[in-house]
């Protein structure tokens, strides 16, 4: 099976590579991929920068250049109250909190597209993802904004009361992947709470305590989808 995954950031990437063997690095535009081995599946990974255009575009070019079979955007996430640093959070639903296209569609939801994305069937099965480990399954909200503020948080709560965490890609990509078909799923580790008032600090010392609770799932999440999971 071939799995593209997708971080945001270098700090993402560099908690990345060392889990992947056998790498081949190639340049597609402005972008570096990075094709390599990981749990008995071939993977193809990519830093996309951060926010939805960088994100899309990135993915896209993985898209069109690698054909994947599944793609995975992993990275750090805001929480929402729900969650608390270091908690998992896979995206059972995926939307955005800062699109509204207009009269005859809703708050979060790109034209001509659902207003919520959602893995493929039978993904969110697979045992590294059951909550009974500790994964939270819940609405991840994306928006082109670094949520900071209790009320950033508030407003988006308005829009989705159930939101489990908050980033800059997941949208963007989950829509990306459902334009062109490919099944999605983000699966993030909420680094900071937005509106504590060390919510700074706890995103910058968030990073030390990152690498084991990150590929604590990633790891056997791509071991039991090359094992378990059919598209």
């Amino acid at each position: 099976m071939k799995i593209a995954i997708v971080v945001a950031m270098q700090k993402e990437l560099d908690l990345l590579l060392p889990h992947i063997s056998d790498i081949v690095k190639s340049e597609k535009g402005r972008f570096i991929v990075y094709h390599g081995q990981m749990a008995g599946c071939e993977i193809i990974a990519m830093q996309s920068g951060i926010g939805k255009v960088n994100s899309a575009l990135a993915l896209q070019c993985m898209l069109n250049d690698f054909a994947p079979d599944l793609v995975i955007n992993t990275g750090v996430a805001g929480g929402t109250g729900r969650t608390g640093i270091l908690d998992v959070v896979v995206g059972s639903r995926v939307a955005y909190h800062d699109v509204w296209c207009g009269p005859g569609t809703v708050p979060g939801q790109a034209s001509g597209c659902p207003q919520f994305f959602e893995p493929p069937c039978g993904l969110l099965d697979i045992p590294a993802l059951d909550p009974a480990g500790g994964v939270i399954h819940g609405l991840i909200a994306s928006g082109d904004i670094f949520v900071a503020s209790s009320e950033e948080t508030e407003r988006i709560r308005g829009l989705y009361p159930d939101v489990a965490a908050v980033d800059m890609e997941s949208a963007s990509m989950a829509q990306t992947c459902w334009l062109s078909g490919v099944p999605f799923v983000s699966v993030r580790v909420v680094s900071d709470t937005p509106g504590a008032a060390d919510n700074i600090s706890q995103y910058e010392n968030f990073w030390t305590d990152a690498p084991m609770r990150t590929f604590s799932v990633l790891m056997p999440l791509v071991e039991q989808i090359s094992q378990q999971w059919k598209k």
